[in-house]
């Protein structure tokens, strides 16, 4: 897909303010409309430091790939909106990409993949403030949880003002929610039922008000379990791409049958299929969420 990437460029060094102005001035849409049920595309893995894709350590390096393959994904049928930081989200309102889009904002990104403090998972990129007054939709946390590091204590403290805040604007808010250990120095998450449904149960509880939540949640064995355990409305989200791609549709489809899923929030996956058709995997998941397509 051909992007003006000069303009682009020539804004940001000589006329920043009318980044501003183009995410002011897009056309927005509800939230929730026509079957109640989203598909957004995520890209706001590289402000945490993880740009690798599978094997590909440095898959998600090169930002005018990364925004080709996000222009095609949202030009796709049945795509509703996409989930990024400031950069990307501004990148992609420069370039008029983000009319009638859902536009989520990713708020905590400090916990850098790889770092001794990356359970302190600060929150380095939007705040709801910042979100409300430049239109944005929908915010999203990232909340991983290890027993064993103290780091965990500020992140749910955050996390919890954070959906303080958002209740207060009324702005929904997703959280993203794992059981999370150390394996050999590196941060791996519990994908098991039991541990998604307890980070469930404790994500579920943060701030003074639950009203504005929904939750962002794993594709896991024994999903219907999962799904008893909150009713938020909820997103599934995609994960690497590491598997057989057929196998992660058809968890995909089962678990979008459960009551309570009201959809889909993947990047990696659809972004840099294995095969590198965009179109297609894009395509193939939006099916799976929007049954009339």
């Amino acid at each position: 897909m051909a992007l003006d990437f000069e303009r682009l460029r020539e804004l940001r060094a000589a006329d920043p303010a009318d980044i501003g102005r183009a995410l002011a001035e897009r056309r927005r849409r509800d939230v929730i409309r026509g079957d109640g049920r989203l598909f957004i595309v995520a890209a706001d893995h590289p402000a945490r430091g993880a740009i690798a894709v599978g094997s590909n350590k440095t898959a998600m390096a090169n930002r005018y790939d990364l925004l080709e393959r996000m222009a095609l994904a949202v030009s796709r049928p049945g795509v509703d909106g996409v989930l990024g930081t400031p950069d990307i989200i501004d990148d992609l309102a420069a370039l008029g990409l983000l009319d009638d889009k859902i536009v989520v904002g990713s708020m905590n990104r400090g916990g850098l993949r790889g770092a001794s403090f990356e359970m302190d998972d600060r929150y380095t990129a939007y705040d709801v403030p910042a979100m409300k007054r430049q239109g944005i939709d929908f915010a999203k946390t990232l909340i991983r949880v290890d027993l064993d590091d103290p780091g965990t204590a500020p992140t749910l403290e955050a996390t919890a003002r954070a959906v303080d805040a958002a209740a207060a604007s009324e702005l929904p808010i997703m959280l993203e929610p794992f059981m999370s250990g150390r394996v050999e120095g590196r941060v791996v998450n519990d994908l098991s039922a039991d541990a998604v449904i307890l980070s469930t149960a404790i994500a579920s509880g943060l701030g003074n008000s639950s009203a504005y939540t929904w939750m962002k949640l794993p594709v896991v064995p024994e999903m219907e379990r999962v799904m008893e355990a909150t009713t938020m409305p909820t997103l599934l989200l995609g994960g690497d791409n590491g598997g057989d791609p057929d196998e992660t549709f058809a968890s995909w489809e089962s678990a979008l049958a459960l009551p309570g899923v009201r959809g889909l929030t993947v990047g990696r996956t659809l972004l840099y299929p294995h095969d590198d058709d965009v179109a297609t995997a894009v395509d193939t998941a939006a099916r799976l969420v929007h049954r009339g397509l």
